[in-house]
């Protein structure tokens, strides 16, 4: 994606099934899930590098011994600085205590982070400040050793003024109004709730305080806190909780949003944002990775038995597409056919925009997020001088020379590097003039491969706002003095704001957005506008389910081609020579190469959740009174 967007976290949790001296004698460590978590998190560094987050439990610790560890960071490479800091301070106590090195009791009593449940989390700061306090996992702590929780997911809530709410009628005084804050205190009422009362049934049946805490473990109902807990969420979540006695659950929305997968054997529970940091770090096939159900939870107790619970009623499945498009590393073998199937549906619009002119147009990509789906382009471009070379043997009128079929033969698909991403710009000059010089700069272009009669086609993830491809790729490229320049999404037009994750939340930053709006503008119906922005007015006090989204009445009047032809339009300045045009993927397409994952929000406005009509009118609201703030 050459537009840069903060998106997502990931989440990884592992259950250590077996004592750890299992693992030293096994694998030679007692650290093997410390190793283990450095390894997820390291895989998934792609979901997150604005923070990194750790916590450790250990089980069966007597009073006074710490059980719980956390370690957070917000440097520029977290999660190596995590790691740094952990791996230090178990040197720094083998060193000082040379008995500990053979001693796995010792080791766990004494060293922190050595624990059987662990739990990671990395972040990009969807809004707000980076601070370390926004990092996951957050701590909730407590005496008491099972009212301890642990909470860190990949989530966004569209609804935390409700659920602020929710506790503020419970007679709770939470300290933030954040959906992280909100969503653990939340569980932690319940959690509070579920203990008093399995205390006090204890109690009845004449067990003493001390005898309580270990039948307060076996008895917890975690699924049955999490129904209570989530009851009024909206959003999409993949939420991974630790409990201080040893529970630990990982829940998905009901819809299926957010992405998790396990693998469980009887050495391990493990559970990831991604399949193939499962299949790589602990070397297990594709199909013993297995994505959770939407609405489910897995849930692993202190005693080690692991279940798949049902906590909320699954809805209509909208998997996020951009999981596919973008997000996840194209490591998974089904993202990866799904990128090239991406490259090869947008295909023929490309054939059309070159006249089937193959021989006079360079293919390439940008950036080298794209080089899958552009792998499928190419396939297609090869299938389609195949079929024009068997053409020109067959249809011969005479006899062709060695020669001619040999030249027939050699025609090629013309592919080059031509941009390169030659550093990660750090605009530090905020003055526009300067800083759009330095944007214009972020990449380099290869020079002496294009001709003046040459189209020169470049193949995207996506196009967000435009604000690169107008400032910096356009003007790279037609340096090279291309006859036509073709940019290709490989995803359909962004046309409205995201609310369960991705970074972004405003209409007027979409080019997709600015071009109805221009659209308007040119056939005199921008009353449209203003219309628009009463009705989303009138629905304020409306409650969500009831909420219409009435932002696509925006786009209603203008076919797709319309909208594509003016974003070339907005994103190709007077000073550029060449023509530009500006090729978008279909959502039907999106759907065929994505089967799925047909969460589509951002491009058709069907939002799978109530909450997202109230956001995205709420956002309309915001662009029409130029107000900056989130609508959610």
């Amino acid at each position: 994606m050459s537009d840069a967007i903060k998106h997502e976290c990931g989440i990884a949790l592992i259950r250590l099934l077996k004592p750890l001296d299992y693992y030293k004698e096994k694998y030679g460590s007692a650290f093997y899930g410390v190793n283990k978590m450095y390894l997820m998190m390291e895989k998934q560094h792609n979901r997150g590098q604005d923070g990194a987050g750790f916590a450790s439990i250990k089980l069966n610790t007597k009073p006074g011994e710490r059980y719980i560890s956390r370690i957070r960071s917000i440097a520029q490479q977290p999660i190596q600085d995590i790691f740094s800091q952990i791996n230090d301070r178990i040197n720094k106590e083998l060193g000082e205590h040379p008995n500990y090195l053979d001693d796995v009791e010792l080791q766990k009593k004494n060293i922190p982070y050595i624990g059987e449940v662990l739990l990671g989390h990395v972040r990009y700061g969807t809004f707000g400040k980076n601070s370390v306090e926004s990092v996951h996992p957050f701590l909730r702590q407590n005496n008491w050793m099972h009212r301890n929780l642990i909470v860190a997911g990949n989530f966004n809530m569209t609804n935390v003024n409700e659920l602020f709410s929710n506790l503020v009628d419970l007679g709770q005084h939470p300290k933030e109004k954040a959906d992280t804050i909100t969503v653990m205190e939340k569980i932690g009422h319940f959690l509070d709730d579920a203990v008093a009362k399995i205390y006090k049934d204890l109690k009845k049946e004449g067990y003493s305080k001390i005898e309580c805490s270990p039948l307060i473990a076996e008895r917890l109902k975690v699924h049955k806190i999490l129904r209570r807990a989530a009851k009024n969420w909206d959003g999409g979540y993949a939420m991974a909780g630790l409990l201080g006695h040893g529970d630990s659950f990982v829940l998905r929305d009901p819809a299926g949003i957010r992405p998790a997968y396990y693998y469980k054997d009887d050495e391990v529970v493990v559970v990831a944002s991604e399949r193939p940091v499962i299949q790589t770090v602990f070397n297990v096939p594709f199909e013993e990775v297995i994505e959770l159900d939407p609405g489910h939870a897995i849930i692993t107790k202190k005693s080690g038995s692991t279940e798949i619970k049902k906590i909320l009623e699954p809805l209509e499945r909208k998997a996020c597409s951009f999981e596919r498009i973008y997000f996840s590393r194209g490591s998974d073998s089904e993202i990866y056919e799904e990128r090239k199937e991406l490259g090869r549906l947008v295909m023929p619009k490309v054939l059309k925009a070159i006249n089937n002119d193959t021989r006079n147009t360079v293919f390439s990509y940008i950036p080298n997020t794209a080089e899958t789906s552009f792998y499928g382009m190419i396939d297609t471009v090869e299938e389609h001088l195949n079929h024009k070379k068997t053409q020109a043997i067959l249809s011969g009128k005479r006899e062709l020379s060695a020669d001619k079929v040999e030249e027939i033969l050699s025609e090629r698909p013309r592919i080059e590097k031509i941009a390169i991403k030659d550093v990660k710009l750090r605009t530090f000059i905020t003055e526009d003039s300067s800083r759009d010089d330095l944007v214009a700069h972020v990449y380099d272009v290869t020079y002496g491969v294009i001709k003046p009669t040459d189209n020169l086609v470049i193949i995207d993830d996506s196009i967000v706002r435009g604000t690169t491809l107008k400032k910096s790729i356009l003007r790279m490229m037609d340096r090279l003095n291309p006859k036509k320049i073709i940019v290709v999404s490989s995803a359909p037009q962004i046309r409205y704001p995201d609310c369960y994750g991705i970074d972004m939340a405003n209409l007027e930053s979409l080019v997709a957005f600015r071009a109805a709006l221009e659209l308007l503008k040119d056939n005199n119906r921008y009353h449209i506008v203003e219309e628009v922005y009463r009705k989303c007015l009138g629905q304020l006090e409306l409650k969500d389910k009831h909420v219409v989204n009435f932002v696509k009445e925006i786009y209603a009047d203008f076919t797709e081609e319309e909208i594509s032809k003016k974003i070339s339009e907005l994103l190709s300045d007077d000073d550029i020579n060449a023509e530009v045009e500006i090729i978008f993927q279909t959502v039907e397409n999106l759907h065929l190469a994505c089967p799925k994952n047909l969460g589509d929000w951002y491009f058709t406005g069907d939002y799978p959740t109530a909450g997202g009509n109230r956001v995205v009118n709420k956002a309309f609201i915001n662009f029409y009174e130029g107000n900056k703030e989130r609508a959610y």
